[in-house]
């Protein structure tokens, strides 16, 4: 396990997101494990319009959202959770 300021740290796991937007010209995802800055992770289209991209996570509970066009957007796939902007967050656990 690695070490972190001599403590043992989790090791990060790869953690895939994804969203069915063809029409989108620009999809990023937002989160705490960006501190939500949809700049930092955009979104590739593949062949058949899913956005998809991956990142190294260590294990937790991260809130997120993706950025479609430069609206916020729900993943369909996820549990929510509200936040106090009076809609819904989504929510990954990284074991």
């Amino acid at each position: 396990m690695p070490r972190k300021n001599g403590r043992k740290t989790a090791a990060k796991r790869r953690t895939y997101f994804k969203i069915s937007a063809p029409e989108a010209a620009n999809v990023q995802s937002a989160g705490t494990f960006n501190a939500w800055e949809p700049e930092a992770r955009k979104l590739r289209m593949d062949d058949r319009g899913v956005r998809k991209t991956s990142m190294m996570l260590e294990p937790g509970v991260y809130e997120y959202r993706f950025v479609v066009d430069g609206g916020w957007s729900n993943d369909p796939e996820s549990a929510r959770v509200p936040n106090p902007y009076g809609c819904d967050n989504c929510i990954r656990v990284v074991e």
